[in-house]
């Protein structure tokens, strides 16, 4: 079978794809044959050797599928041959069939696109872990997102809309903008031309934003923070900016707000159960309209670098998917 294999950190354009061996179940794992492969901008972290996850060489990229179930390890109940899935795998999903523990296999609800499925793990299971377990966005409230063209952002725009918030997409370009209110934005603010500040007080009557999700970090993270509301929640999401910004916490004081942690992947460990949960929610909103996951492009495994350096350019607004 094909894999894209990351051989030595560096550049998307150093992975190389080969021909390897299929991958038998063990014991409590199942084999997907891969028919969609979510991309995400990490994974343009994880080939660099700078991300917080660090597999031992060689390895694939891609943590997220969709598929079918090629074959079943022993002690696997629940699952056969045939069903239709998605999993989250950290690494490793960049090839055509890949061996998952069958703990980590959530069903994907017949009739759905496994793109759809395969882009909905990682970026709508981090957005609506941050706003529904989180911060608690109520309906009525007013929701900043940062970042909101991209995959994480695009995910908290759509979520938020669904969970009755107000959404103020927040981007660098027109274009990107144009596409935020196309998934449901109700008012936008170009950080590369408007005062982040200024603008979400203005557009909250001097209030601030109720939620602020913060995929970006570097210096729109105060700025931020200092248009957050009395009682308010900061998100951090990650620092796709590069820079971790050092926050003044008299700020957290006045506001009497909170900076909260979002670490969908430690919270998926730690409670599988409560992630299956709120996946069956999201795609049962896939089913019924609610949330509509926009593909940027749906591409070859060859194409997977490519793809990778899109990311880097910033350059994808949504989900890029590979279609083995």
């Amino acid at each position: 079978m094909k894999a894209v294999l990351c051989k030595a950190f560096g550049p998307p354009e150093n992975l190389v794809i080969e021909d390897v061996a299929s991958p038998e179940p063990a014991p409590g794992e199942v084999v997907v044959s891969a028919e969609a492969i979510g991309l995400n901008f990490f994974d343009t972290l994880i080939i660099q050797d700078k991300y917080q996850f660090k597999p031992p060489l060689p390895f694939s990229p891609g943590a997220e599928l969709a598929g079918t179930i090629k074959s079943v390890g022993a002690d696997v109940t629940g699952f056969a041959e045939g069903d239709l899935v998605m999993a989250y795998t950290k690494h490793g999903a960049a090839r055509e069939e890949v061996a998952v523990p069958a703990g980590q296999v959530i069903p994907v609800p017949q009739g759905l696109d496994p793109a759809i499925a395969a882009g909905l793990t990682v970026t709508y299971g981090t957005s609506y872990h941050a706003l529904f377990d989180r911060a608690q966005l109520q309906p009525g409230e007013t929701l900043a997102v940062l970042g909101a063209s991209g995959g994480v952002g695009q995910s908290a725009v759509e979520i938020g809309k669904a969970m009755g918030a107000r959404v103020i997409a927040c981007a660098s370009s027109q274009d990107k903008l144009d596409f935020c209110r196309s998934v449901g934005a109700d008012e936008v603010i170009n950080y590369a031309q408007e005062d982040l500040k200024d603008r979400l007080k203005e557009l909250t009557g001097g209030k601030g934003a109720d939620v602020v999700y913060d995929p970006v970090g570097g210096e729109l993270a105060e700025a931020a923070l200092r248009a957050t509301a009395w009682e308010g929640r900061f998100l951090v999401i990650g620092f796709a900016a590069g820079d971790i910004p050092k926050i003044p916490l008299n700020l957290v004081l006045l506001k009497g707000c909170q900076i909260v942690g979002v670490f969908w992947g430690a919270f998926i460990e730690r409670h599988p159960d409560r992630h299956a949960t709120n996946m069956t929610t999201l795609l049962n909103w896939c089913i019924d309209g609610k949330i509509n996951p926009h593909i940027h492009g749906r591409i070859p495994l060859a194409e997977t670098p490519s793809a990778l350096r899109a990311f880097l350019n910033r350059e994808v607004k949504g989900k890029i998917v590979v279609q083995p």
